[in-house]
């Protein structure tokens, strides 16, 4: 297998098991994702995603173990809102995996352009994609063993890079290399604490054990992402934003009408018991204030993700034009994504009672516009 000759742009033919790799879409500290292309009879072809370790990490056998432990985790789940995986195959002794490509962007490429000129989302289609999420998590956190026993599935990683748009509308949560399940004794072992620190709810800083109302507190900084345009417990280290996250003070949410706030500050109680019950709660309360605002649809939806990858497209053109290489996006993503909040975490690195700010996770490309999902945290297609 040979490998692609620069990221996030065409490549030399690769072949991957029955796939052509066409080029890579994202990367992160492990894994990287690939658009790729499978052909069959009578001119039939299909793209799918491929994800696999990075070369310079093939053949370290713990890290294969979490790539094959999140195949055949993702494998069992089937929901509309899931991004699902497909195959697990191997090619050489290249473990590889096959997941739907979605034909969109992540939440986070799509926003933060904007953020960053005080552009936010409509706040009808903000709660729409929550409520969307929500669903998704809903089903994971139900989610049972073939003899009907909870498995205790927490996603631990929500964030908008893990959540996908497509053209057509759809809503996607993507990446689960780090879920944890209670009962799947191979996914839980050894003492980590993964996932980008600025969402950790404050159980999963202070390495407590983890529920689904963890998941809501991350989906809960996510939603004032979008109405507000910025995070809770933000601050200028990796140790002091995780202090704030672990006080967990009620954030300012001045400017929200409604029952919004009243849902926000529920998902980001301090203690898990404060919260909703259940993320299906979470999900009929986010309805409910729905009824109050604008209809809006998955259509409506895909006409906005539609629209911002049109204006992306039209941006690049024009610095092509120009002469200039670093999108402008990219400069954006990079400068709001890190340090502050987008790095990945783990025990090793995040001492109990400390955070390390000089010990953050791998650094990572941005992606091109469009999407999937990296276990690393970045999945995107291409446009």
């Amino acid at each position: 297998m040979s490998e692609p000759a620069s990221p996030y742009g065409h490549s030399p033919v690769t072949q991957v098991g029955p796939y052509r790799l066409l080029r890579r879409i994202g990367q992160g500290g492990m894994a990287e994702v690939h658009e790729a292309v499978v052909y069959g009879g009578s001119g039939f072809e299909k793209r799918v995603a491929i994800k696999m370790l990075r070369s310079e990490l093939r053949g370290r056998g713990d890290l294969e173990r979490i790539l094959i432990e999140e195949a055949r985790l993702g494998a069992r789940l089937l929901h509309r809102n899931l991004v699902q995986v497909h195959d697990l195959g191997l090619d050489g002794d290249v473990y590889y995996v096959r997941m739907d490509f979605v034909d969109g962007a992540d939440l986070a490429s799509l926003i933060r352009p904007g953020l960053a000129r005080g552009q936010k989302p409509p706040v009808e289609l903000s709660l729409l994609i929550a409520e969307e999420i929500a669903v998704a998590l809903d089903y994971v956190h139900r989610f049972c063993d073939d003899a009907g026993r909870p498995l205790g599935l927490v996603h631990r990683d929500i964030s908008p890079s893990n959540i996908l748009l497509s053209r057509s509308g759809e809503v996607k949560l993507a990446d689960f290399g780090i879920a944890k399940a209670t009962h799947l004794t191979e996914i839980t072992r050894g003492n980590v604490r993964k996932g980008k620190y600025a969402y950790m709810s404050p159980e999963q800083v202070e390495n407590q054990r983890l529920t689904g109302a963890s998941d809501q507190f991350a989906l809960g900084v996510t939603l004032m992402e979008l109405c507000l345009g910025r995070r809770p417990y933000d601050a200028e280290s990796v140790l002091e934003t995780m202090e704030r996250i672990r006080q967990a003070a009620p954030p300012e949410l001045s400017g929200l009408g409604g029952e919004l706030p009243t849902i926000i500050r529920r998902c980001l109680a301090r203690d898990p018991n404060d919260r909703y019950a259940s993320t299906e709660e979470l999900r009929r309360e986010i309805a409910r204030l729905r009824r109050y605002l604008p209809l809006v649809t998955c259509g409506d939806l895909g006409r906005w993700v539609s629209q911002l990858l049109q204006q992306d497209q039209r941006e690049r053109a024009l610095r092509e034009a120009r002469g200039e290489t670093e999108p402008l996006h990219e400069a954006i993503t990079q400068q709001l994504s890190e340090p502050r909040g987008e790095t990945q975490i783990e025990d090793s690195a995040v001492p109990r009672e400390r955070a390390d700010e000089s010990e953050t996770a791998p650094h990572r490309e941005t992606p091109a516009p469009g999407l999937v999902s990296d276990g690393d945290k970045v999945i995107v297609t291409l446009s």
